[in-house]
């Protein structure tokens, strides 16, 4: 995956735009490219109890192909990829955008953001886990020998995609594409050639059969809308991915390849469960004859670990933008690619989705147990990013309310029937995506209040900066010595003068040839360009501010920026140059903003954050860190 923003699509060549098509089909329909290996079956069981009738089979391929048109088609694919910040989609990246605008409502845009996010990372555990389990069950078929080893397999499969994390995935990705293309075409060819068991099953592109279907199954009918809802997962991909591909690619993909594979497949099992009932305890896998079973398992099983692959890499993209946003403490966060910033790796949320993943394995064993459990994140998550786009067009397409309510409100109505429908799962499994989306949400919101605070509570005792400087340029005789070379002094307010700087002068009693107040800022932007990276203001002889701004998206090598700096006439060697850090040692306090458990969850995060030298990529062996205690 690309970090850098996509190309200028109007002058992107054809075979510019089939290559990043063909990636996209790889990377951003990997995951709803695997829901047909359970999502028909599962919609099935519902209305199986006294057997299935033809009306009930046609209806649940008609529910599908209309919940793909409707959601997919409509909102994510002709509407939300157009609502981009600077070229970048996701969740966070349309918070970021709507943070501009917010017009009094901050706090509500603020959580809705935090929810969405963590709804995802919830995803990102339950897919893998459901995916790899649900293609190798296909071995069963090939030999029923090996069903019980079914979750071993599992296990080591995923167990070797969490390790191979950190060694990158630039020399597998450019193969994603490819097997993922024919794993569509595999899934198109088997559904074409079972279509004529019974072409009646070609009514189910006729409306009528879905809706009338849900107004007269009643309750089962809402069941089976969480079992049809898994037809969409992996649709917030699209959004997500939009700035590694851009628009143009991933609508070609979808319409040339991915929805007519998908429609044909769903239609080829509608047709055989018609033709011969017995098919319907794996409708997906009897489309294929017994000499095939093994290759298009094998193929599954591929086509699921690049979806998974996808998911997470999903993942670590969106804890770096949550960290640079100030929702998540920093992280370590590695690179494995010297050309593609994109590829990155962040161990902490590499090990804890493992252990999320493998724990869901071993509790569920199979998938249509841990199928219970899927969809509540992920129709959380569309209604979500359905709410957001409704503040986005009024604020950024100008829409009037009524066009807005007229265009959105369906959308709405229909994700919260969905929502709806899954959260009757809750006491088969559907609780877990709740409780890891709550644990996340907690934790982010937890850090961005927690950091409000401790800023409030930091800012009454700091000195304003130019003050400070104006006292300390008058020569006395009890100024500090003057020492050679430059100090860089880190700070989040570039109002006050620094704490370390303050520490410095009062335990060290010295003052460099030259000061440096340096604020990193993260702006509402995906990136910035070279020449827009740093503001600089001389306040004396002595002392400059300077500021160095970043996107969301980027990564804060703070040594590279400075480099850029000499441009500007402030030149220093950056070998007889310090960096100080102020280093708070925090106390909890029953009186302050926060509830105490909350105050331990702010200050544990907090001392697992990542060092600032190593977050910032400062140069190791020129860092002094000065700490302080602070009550919270």
């Amino acid at each position: 995956m690309s970090e850098e923003s996509h190309p200028n699509e109007s002058h992107m060549t054809p075979r510019k735009l089939f290559y990043l098509a063909l990636g996209s089909v790889g990377v951003v329909y990997g995951d709803i490219g695997t829901s047909p290996l359970y999502a028909f079956r599962e919609a099935l069981k519902p209305v199986a109890h006294d057997g299935v009738t033809r009306f009930e089979v046609i209806s649940l391929i008609s529910l599908m192909i209309w919940a793909l048109t409707i959601i997919v088609t409509i909102k994510y694919v002709l509407f939300l990829l157009r609502a981009d910040n600077d070229g970048e989609g996701g969740t966070l990246s349309l918070l970021a955008l709507l943070m501009k605008t917010a017009n009094g409502h901050t706090a509500i845009l603020m959580l809705l953001g935090l929810m969405g996010a963590a709804l995802f990372l919830g995803d990102a555990m339950i897919t893998p886990a459901l995916s790899v389990l649900s293609a190798v069950e296909g071995l069963k078929l090939v030999t029923p020998s090996l069903a019980d080893y079914i979750v071993p397999i599992s296990v080591v499969i995923l167990a070797l995609l969490f390790v191979v994390q950190s060694r990158g995935t630039g020399a597998v990705a450019k193969f994603f594409g490819p097997i993922t293309a024919v794993w569509f075409l595999v899934m198109a060819a088997a559904g074409i050639s079972h279509i004529s068991d019974d072409y009646g099953i070609l009514a189910a592109f006729n409306p009528y059969y879905a809706v009338s279907f849900l107004l007269h199954e009643g309750f089962y009918g809402v069941v089976v809308l969480g079992a049809v809802f898994l037809t969409v997962t992996g649709a917030e991909a699209l959004y997500a991915d939009l700035g590694h591909f851009g628009r143009r690619p991933i609508q070609w993909a979808w319409f040339l390849l991915v929805f007519p594979a998908l429609t044909l497949n769903y239609l080829g099992q509608g047709a055989l469960v018609l033709g011969n009932p017995m098919t319907m305890s794996d409708p997906f896998y009897l489309m294929y004859p017994k000499w095939a079973l093994l290759p298009v398992v094998i193929l599954a099983t591929a086509a699921t670990i690049i979806a998974s692959q996808a998911v997470i890499t999903g993942a670590f993209s969106m804890v770096r933008q949550g960290i640079n946003l100030g929702f998540l403490p920093r992280m370590e966060i590695l690179f494995t690619s010297e050309t593609n910033t994109g590829q990155i790796f962040v161990p902490s949320v590499n090990a804890v989705l493992f252990i999320g993943v493998i724990f869901l394995v071993l509790s569920f064993k199979t998938s249509d147990a841990l199928a219970t459990a899927y969809g509540i994140s992920v129709t959380g998550a569309m209604v979500v990013t359905s709410i957001m786009a409704f503040e986005f067009v009024r604020a950024r397409w100008n829409w009037s309310l009524p066009v807005a309510v007229i265009a959105l409100a369906p959308l709405v109505v229909l994700e919260m029937i969905f929502l709806g429908a899954n959260l009757l799962k809750i006491h088969d499994g559907g609780y877990i995506p709740i409780m890891i989306a709550t644990a996340f949400t907690v934790v982010m919101w937890t850090w961005r209040r927690g950091t409000a605070i401790l800023m409030e509570k930091t800012r009454h005792t700091d000195i304003p900066l130019t003050s400070f400087v104006s006292s300390i340029e008058r020569k006395s005789e009890h100024s500090p010595a003057q020492v050679p070379g430059t100090a860089i002094f880190l700070t989040s307010d570039p109002e006050s003068a620094p704490a370390a700087l303050l520490h410095n002068l009062k335990h060290n009693h010295v003052l460099h040839d030259r000061n440096v107040i340096l604020t990193i800022r993260t702006i509402n932007k995906p990136r910035v360009p070279s020449h827009d990276r740093y503001r600089v203001e001389q306040i004396s002889e002595r002392f400059s501010r300077v500021e160095l701004l970043f996107g969301f998206m980027e990564s804060q090598n703070v040594s590279q920026a400075l480099a850029t700096l000499r441009k500007t006439g402030l030149k220093f060697d950056i070998m007889s140059t310090s960096f100080y850090l102020g280093r708070r040692k925090l106390v909890p306090d029953a009186k302050s903003g926060m509830p105490y458990w909350q105050d331990r969850l702010y200050i544990a995060l907090a001392n697992a954050a990542a060092n600032p030298s190593d977050y910032f990529r400062l140069p190791a062996n020129r860092v002094v860190e000065l700490g302080s205690h602070v009550i919270i």
